[in-house]
């Protein structure tokens, strides 16, 4: 095929051929698809809502180990009396990328009052990858792991996956997938909590 007879082709489908390009860049560039999922967020896609009287019966189902940064680890029975919110996340997964920056900002919202939790628990499974992805978005949430089972009312294994214990330790809220939790209505609703 000579060259001038290419370009025709790809003038005649340039609309194709973008299409094509777009559809290749969502599937195999993370950042490009968390910042299109953060698009979706401004026009009021993915909302995170917490409905009244979802509280689970078993409180129990809810309490899991989970280690921080310098190698303490604790467990959610003992967060009782606090509001907690648990994220499980990765570095690579482009939904937990779209998400984080509205967790950030909620973190920093709400994370220096002592009656909320922020647990970002990570599942790269290398904190290296973990803690290079933080300092390369200037992230400051604090990073945790899991430290053995986790009940499956809690994380079976979608990324991500975000989950609220009210104060009793009980599941008010859990949502696997992306979604925008810097909104008033759900700082609000975290509020109500208390």
């Amino acid at each position: 095929m000579d060259r001038t007879k290419l370009i025709r082709i790809v003038k005649a489908q340039w609309l194709n051929v973008l299409l094509i390009a777009f559809v290749l860049l969502m599937f195999f560039n993370p950042d490009a698809k968390a910042w299109m999922l953060q698009r979706l967020f401004s026009v009021g896609l993915f909302k995170a809502e917490i409905k009244k009287d979802t509280a689970k019966n078993e409180s129990s189902n809810s309490s899991f180990l989970f280690t921080n940064a310098e190698g303490r680890t604790m467990s959610t029975a003992d967060l009782k009396g606090k509001v907690v919110l648990v994220n499980f996340w990765a570095s690579w997964c482009a939904p937990c990328r779209a998400e984080m920056p509205s967790l950030e900002a909620l973190y920093k919202k709400l994370g220096k009052d002592n009656r909320y939790v922020f647990l970002f628990i990570n599942e790269d499974g290398d904190q290296s990858k973990a803690i290079a992805y933080l300092k390369k978005d200037k992230l400051t949430i604090p990073l945790y792991t899991h430290s053995g089972n986790i009940p499956d009312a809690i994380y079976s294994g979608t990324l991500p996956t975000t989950i609220i214990l009210d104060k009793e330790g009980k599941i008010v809220f859990k949502h696997e997938g992306v979604a925008n939790y810097n909104t008033d209505s759900f700082v609000k609703q975290l509020k109500e909590l208390l």
